[in-house]
């Protein structure tokens, strides 16, 4: 949040430096200096970078509303907000969660990987005479499409979307949006992430949970299907990527060679692989004890690191990992879009129609869908322990609390307010009273949600503090503070410190 003279001052720089690059971007597009505006024509590079930015932040929202409204009785809300309701009915049934998760995953790395076809500057592209140092750090780098991406499309749309779920998605573009990524997964696209699914299961000894019966019959066979079908597409995928990053087929830069475009590839997918797993393991442990938390140096070192003082560091981390992964996404987008000139060959010899669809950059999208982000965040909900025990997720933790720390995003708190106060959003509490006052009504939360071995991790979102009648009963009932204890840590529920004193108490709120 924005606090004191300093997060102010880095606000306003913030907001700054995102009015500038959308100018710049928007110069880009108008001049016809990107891919899709000088291919096609400028007018369609709007539409495709406003739709994209405007999709990812349903698509970031969305996620958090319906994973926090996942406990909430649906009929303390039906009357009040039904097109909240017909999307909560339809993703709390079964394992839908867990497909909707699967399918708006992809959905993600496709609006990238679309405002970096609308957006990203051309070689050589200039822009109202501008210095080339200019140009090489808000174009060149990508940070102009990063700050755009990340302020606009994700930050401010997650802090809407998990404080007002309700009214966030009580509209019909939140049910689209919903049956798009359902689409996504019911087309079997990234089934192979199942197979990645089950090899994780299996490695950590633990069954995979579900809401639903066993596959049998003609819905087993379908579902085996299209896992292989999606395994041939990821093959096919990785193949050609590859065929055309050996062959200096793709949107790279020039000046790298093709031996280093393909570490790069390899590299850029590990990191991005990495973060995301990164935060998996992070809210994993988060529910583990300290002294449970293994003996590995790095694991303590990042533990010590990321949950210091009130746990500022966790939420910095999650903003600094948002700037890290879209960068490293706008550059895996640029090393894998295909583009084959005039009088080259086509991969594979497919025909110009196929060759045009591939040289959108949709290989590149999927792939890194399955292999450079699905599947370690199977692992690292797995296996939470073992990823904290890498020492490169010390340093990647230390990067991104620093990226953090530049205040580069701040702004997206000016425009998360400004939108909250636009759409005439409202806490939810204003609709269905906290947990504790629908407790007190029989019609509490249902917190029973499936994560771990075999599941997409369901990442919290902001909750508000415990009333102040539940404080005094702790400070005046040692039998309550003793059992509050036991639910935080002896179930693994939060793994922060126990509450002895009302001076400890006084610090966690």
């Amino acid at each position: 949040t924005i606090s004191g003279g300093l997060g102010l001052v880095k606000a306003i720089i913030s907001c700054a430096l995102l009015a500038f690059s959308i100018a710049m971007i928007f110069g880009l597009m108008a001049n016809g200096e990107t891919k899709i505006s000088g291919d096609v024509h400028p007018a369609l590079a709007f539409v495709v970078l406003i739709g994209a930015i405007t999709w990812l932040t349903m698509v970031e929202g969305g996620q958090g509303s319906l994973v926090g409204l996942a406990p909430v009785n649906g009929d303390l809300f039906k009357d009040s907000h039904p097109k909240t309701y017909m999307s909560t009915k339809l993703v709390h049934s079964g394992d839908n969660l867990d497909r909707y998760l699967l399918g708006r995953q992809f959905m993600v790395v496709l609006t990238v990987f679309s405002v970096n076809m609308a957006a990203a500057p051309n070689a050589g592209a200039t822009l109202w005479g501008l210095p080339d140092v200019v140009i090489s750090i808000f174009l060149g780098s990508g940070l102009a499409m990063i700050l755009l991406t990340c302020m606009v499309g994700q930050l401010n749309s997650q802090v809407n979307g998990c404080s007002c779920m309700l009214d966030y998605i009580n509209n019909y573009f939140a049910i689209f949006t919903l049956y798009v990524a359902m689409g996504i997964e019911f087309s079997g696209l990234l089934h192979a992430s199942y197979l990645i699914q089950m090899l994780v299961a299996k490695l950590a000894g633990k069954p995979i949970i579900s809401n639903e019966p066993p596959r049998s019959g003609g819905k087993a066979l379908f579902f085996w299907l299209r896992c292989l079908m999606s395994l041939a597409i990821l093959g096919f995928c990785l193949a050609a990527t590859l065929v055309a990053l050996f062959a200096g087929k793709t949107t790279i830069w020039e000046a790298i060679p093709p031996g280093v475009s393909v570490v790069l590839f390899f590299v850029l997918m590990c990191v991005v692989g990495l973060l995301e797993g990164m935060q998996i393991a992070f809210f994993a442990v988060a529910r583990i004890p300290a002294d449970e938390r293994g003996n590995s140096v790095f694991a303590k070192k990042t533990c010590e690191l990321l949950f210091r003082g009130r746990g500022e560091n966790l939420a910095g981390f999650m903003i600094g990992r948002q700037l890290c992964v879209v960068s490293c996404m706008f550059i895996v987008a640029r090393v894998t879009t295909i583009e084959i000139e005039e009088g080259e060959s086509n991969i594979f010899g497919v025909s110009d129609g196929l060759q045009d669809f591939f040289n959108y950059g949709f290989l590149g999208a999927i792939f890194l869908t399955i292999a450079g982000s699905i599947s370690w965040q199977l692992v690292a909900s797995a296996f939470p322990l073992q990823f904290l025990a890498n020492p490169l997720v010390y340093v990647f933790l230390r990067i991104c609390l620093l990226l953090e720390f530049t205040g580069l995003c701040q702004g997206a708190w000016v425009l998360a307010a400004l939108h909250k106060k636009i759409a005439g959003f409202q806490r939810d509490e204003v609709y269905i009273g906290t947990a504790e006052e629908r407790r007190a009504k029989s019609m509490g939360d249902d917190t029973a949600l499936q994560d771990g071995v075999g599941h997409l991790f369901k990442l919290p979102v902001f909750a508000a503090d415990a009333p102040d009648s539940l404080k005094d009963l702790l400070k005046s009932d040692p039998a309550v503070m003793s059992y509050i204890n036991s639910i935080r840590n002896g179930d693994g529920t939060d793994g922060a410190k126990d509450f002895h004193s009302d001076t400890d108490m006084e610090a966690e709120a």
